[in-house]
């Protein structure tokens, strides 16, 4: 005589819900992707002038740097390659791999947002003890801060496992919405990759003012958006 345990189902979500579920789900990226912008503006013009998430930049900075015979802009942009890619691989350890019964918001995304809030913490008081001192290495270490924390973002949002869908490099998103509106698309099909970049270019401009003229605060623009998305995402595994 054999007895099989039972089979445990994930409930299944309204389809009105899911909608719901993953319209927040995308509002969040969008907030994710401002951060990236000010990251990246901060980095470019107060931290050695490399990026902290788009590294295809970064590697285009380094052969100029290999051209020009530039140590300094190759010993930037290298080291800000080297420690995204080592934040990838410390959120890719944290999130797993997408699986087929995840949630909308799979629990492991948050966890890999509070690592990447951990660094960003260090990152802010760094950033604050140094402030009225400025030296060259602090400056290269805050911007390699800034690339592990974006490359564990960028981690985390590939754990939705979406095709395209990403918080922190988005040349694929802006040849997409061209495509789409070469063809024609539905307007509704193409707002979601307008508001991204949207978001990446206001983070970008909000980062470069308060980097030119209230640094002091610089901080709270990564820090403030990813608190909101980790306390927001609790609302969203179903």
């Amino acid at each position: 005589m054999s007895s099989t345990a039972p089979r445990v189902t994930r409930p299944r979500v309204a389809p009105h819900r899911n909608e719901r579920l993953l319209r927040r789900r995308h509002a969040l990226v969008v907030v994710l992707t401002f951060l990236t912008g000010s990251a990246d503006a901060l980095g470019f013009l107060a931290l050695g002038g490399a990026f902290a998430s788009v590294m295809t930049g970064n590697m285009v900075l380094l052969g100029l740097s290999a051209g020009r015979g530039e140590a300094d802009l190759a010993l930037t942009s290298g080291c800000a390659i080297v420690s995204f890619i080592v934040g990838v691989l410390a959120g890719a350890r944290v999130v797993g791999s997408a699986q087929p019964d995840d949630p909308v918001w799979p629990r492991r995304v948050t966890w890999a947002l509070v690592l990447e809030l951990a660094v960003f913490v260090v990152f802010a008081v760094v950033w604050e003890v140094t402030l009225h001192n400025p030296e060259a290495r602090v400056h290269l270490a805050l911007l390699m801060l800034s690339a592990v924390a974006l490359g564990v973002q960028s981690s985390a949002i590939q754990r939705f496992g979406v095709s395209g869908l990403s918080s922190t490099y988005l040349t694929g998103t802006l040849t997409s919405l061209i495509a789409g509106v070469a063809a024609r698309s539905p307007w509704a099909s193409l707002r979601p990759k307008a508001q991204v970049l949207l978001a990446l270019m206001v983070g970008a401009a909000v980062g470069a003012l308060v980097a030119l003229h209230l640094p002091v605060v610089a901080p709270a623009l990564l820090i403030v958006p990813l608190v909101l998305v980790i306390a927001v995402s609790a609302r969203l595994r179903a």
